[in-house]
């Protein structure tokens, strides 16, 4: 071989081999599909994951219990069946995205409420220099025919949209899950190739989804308590601390600060 070609050749070879370290990572990034109804969707899932390096499939209150061992799931997972039977059930969004200090929710609606709105280039962003330091992360999917509920986006940190003809913005679900994959595989590469320590650091620290929702229940409780809150007649006050909340970011220590106001709300309400 030339010197020339060889001298062409370095940076694919380099390139080659950076994606091959990305592949063989077990980054800890879950992909959530949510109440999903046809089997093949799945099937494409898991070789969507499996193709760009993933394999953290969970699906929550997928339509049929065994919905990985479906004739048309297997056929269309086409090899990525190690996937698509290491694919865990769940009987909610909580426990699917489990310790995930970052949950996106995918979704092209527009929401009054909710957590903040963000386009994939930037979740993607946020999730490669966040799983690169080994936190968790979960991208959610809502279901063929209506995607996302409101109740789904309230255990999301960001709600995420996907550029495209805003004439005609219809992905099915294995597109989604397919356009999503890739973007993050890439995502990863340029975070391991720029290796910032600030973009490291930014999430470290972050609080997780259960921690999240447990404070908002003990606020919840402690703004009863003190009469803030009419259970009887809530109106929006809840879904508006929880957008607040969500759009902040909080950090652990900021959980157990908030949690420490939400006890003495609840003392307060005692004696009075």
């Amino acid at each position: 071989m030339s010197s020339d070609k060889a001298a062409r050749r370095k940076p694919i070879l380099a390139r080659n081999e950076e994606v091959l370290r990305v592949l063989k990572q077990a980054w800890p990034i879950r992909w959530v599909m949510m109440r999903t109804s046809h089997p093949g969707n799945v099937g494409s899932a898991a070789r969507a994951l499996k193709t760009m390096g993933f394999h953290e499939l969970h699906l929550v209150n997928p339509v049929y219990q065994h919905m990985a061992k479906k004739a048309e799931a297997i056929s269309l997972s086409s090899g990525a069946f190690d996937v698509l039977e290491g694919s865990q059930n769940h009987e909610s969004l909580i426990h699917a995205v489990g310790d995930s200090q970052l949950v996106f929710g995918l979704t092209t609606r527009d929401r009054e409420f909710g957590p903040p709105a963000i386009p994939l280039s930037q979740a993607i962003q946020m999730a490669a220099n966040a799983a690169i330091k080994q936190t968790s992360v979960s991208f959610v999917f809502g279901t063929e025919r209506t995607g996302l509920d409101n109740e789904d986006l309230k255990h999301c940190t960001h709600r995420v949209w996907i550029d495209a003809n805003p004439d005609y913005p219809s992905l099915n679900l294995a597109q989604a899950m397919m356009i999503v994959t890739y973007s993050m595989r890439q995502g990863l590469m340029d975070a391991l190739s720029i290796k910032s320590e600030n973009l490291m650091s930014a999430t470290s620290d972050l609080a997780d989804q259960m921690a999240i929702s447990a404070m908002l229940e003990h606020w919840q409780q402690g703004l009863e308590a003190i009469g803030y809150l009419d259970p009887a007649n809530p109106k929006k006050l809840m879904p508006r601390l929880q957008a607040l909340f969500a759009r902040s970011g909080l950090h652990k220590e900021e959980i157990d600060l908030l949690r420490g106001i939400a006890k003495q709300m609840l003392l307060r309400g005692k004696i009075d």
